[in-house]
């Protein structure tokens, strides 16, 4: 029984794809890593934080004093408190508004409940800023006279 040109060239590709992973495997084991020393795989780093294959050769080494080293998080400075801005617009039937903070070009949401007396647009307002599921918002809110 013969083979069909399909089968033969089935075969064929078997054979190859058999006979390149043989060579692959055997570039592998002549080109093995394995047998570096353990002075080979050192990699060793600078005062500058550079990283090499040979010790550094200078000898000078900065004193560090350990009062400058700050472990955990970063420290944060402390926001203003009380801040103070614009109204830009409040509605007084739906209880909301908008302020336009002083310093900076931020917009914060204020709502009625967060009112110590009535404001309308155009009202000098101080307020302290609270984070709220859906961003900041302004409480305390005092007009100023």
């Amino acid at each position: 029984m013969s083979e069909s040109f399909a089968k033969k060239e089935k075969t064929k590709k078997k054979a190859k794809k058999k006979q390149d992973k043989a060579l692959k495997m055997m570039n592998r084991k002549s080109s093995n890593t394995q047998s570096k020393t353990f002075e080979d795989m050192l990699a060793y780093v600078d005062e500058n934080g550079n990283i090499s294959d040979k010790p550094s050769t200078t000898s000078v080494k900065k004193e560090i004093d350990v009062n400058d080293i700050v472990l955990g998080a970063a420290v944060r400075t402390p926001e203003e408190v009380q801040l103070s801005g614009t109204v830009l617009f409040y509605d007084e039937i739906k209880g909301y508004g908008f302020i336009a903070v002083d310093r900076t070009e931020e917009r914060i949401f204020v709502h009625n409940s967060a009112l110590s007396e009535s404001i309308k647009q155009k009202d000098k307002v101080l307020f302290e800023k609270e984070k709220t599921p859906r961003g900041f918002s302004a409480v305390m809110v005092k007009k100023v006279k």
